[in-house]
């Protein structure tokens, strides 16, 4: 068997991120030293209010980092602009579609806009990728459909489409589980840990679904009130490090089931 081609897509040096105002720096996190490499699937995960979106507005230059490099496709990142970023990186958010009246083939050629001309029109070359975005995410038997008539897994799934129609080397999404049930949570991840096997890109995550998480990816990043993490699930589970998540007198990690549990 060939052995996948490990690039490294993003890397950080000594990152503070957080924010900044004419009288005040608030620190939400600091030290990140991380490097994510192709056909990777990382998770992002941490307790509510850490800086999980603050970290992910960061590295997709959202927001200004406080200090430190961030490395995309070993270029820094202030250095691109909006449109060369867009062909690096793709970016899939939390927030409801602009237009729900675009049908699924309408709302996944969207991610063909920086390739596209001044009037967005889509050549065979477009077209082939939009097409094949839809294969891999198994929605070709509703690309006519309009995209109100979707339900949230399937929407979500459009999301995900349109970001692999981008045809960018690294793709972050920001909890795209939200507001789906345990299948669908589950089919999701398993759509992510394939995509990033079979396209060979690198997927970035964040998600409270820690325990499939730790089933799913390649690596976690693991944030918490004192450090940022990053290692494969087995290495943190032998470190103790998601111990260190939760207050223990509410909730433990059981390293037998690899699972939180209410602590009795």
């Amino acid at each position: 068997m060939a052995k996948k081609n490990l690039n490294t897509i993003l890397k950080t040096n000594n990152l503070s991120i957080g924010y900044q105002t004419k009288k005040a720096k608030t620190i939400i996190a600091s030290n990140i030293n991380i490097e994510l490499h192709s056909g990777e699937l990382i998770g992002l995960v941490g307790a509510n209010g850490i800086g999980k979106s603050t970290l992910l507005r960061t590295l997709t230059n959202v927001q200004s980092s406080l200090s430190g490099t961030i490395l995309v496709d070993n270029k820094p990142l202030e250095q691109y602009g909006n449109l060369e970023l867009a062909k690096v990186l793709s970016l899939v958010l939390t927030e409801s579609v602009v237009s729900k009246n675009l049908s699924v083939f309408e709302l996944v050629a969207l991610g063909r806009q920086p390739y596209t001309n001044w009037v967005g029109s889509l050549i065979e070359f477009d077209i082939d990728i939009v097409n094949k975005a839809l294969a891999e995410t198994n929605l070709n038997a509703i690309k006519h459909k309009k995209c109100y008539e979707l339900s949230d897994g399937q929407l979500q799934k459009v999301m995900i489409a349109r970001a692999l129609a981008q045809d960018t080397h690294l793709i972050i999404l920001d909890e795209p589980t939200t507001h789906l049930d345990m299948y669908h949570k589950a089919y999701i991840l398993r759509l992510l840990q394939k995509l990033a096997k079979d396209t060979n890109k690198t997927i970035l995550f964040s998600s409270h679904e820690i325990d499939l998480a730790i089933q799913l990816c390649d690596k976690l990043i693991v944030m918490t009130e004192s450090t940022v993490v990053l290692d494969t699930p087995n290495k943190l589970m032998e470190s103790g490090t998601f111990e260190t998540l939760f207050p223990k007198e509410f909730i433990v990690f059981d390293k037998v089931s690899q699972s939180f549990k209410i602590n009795k």
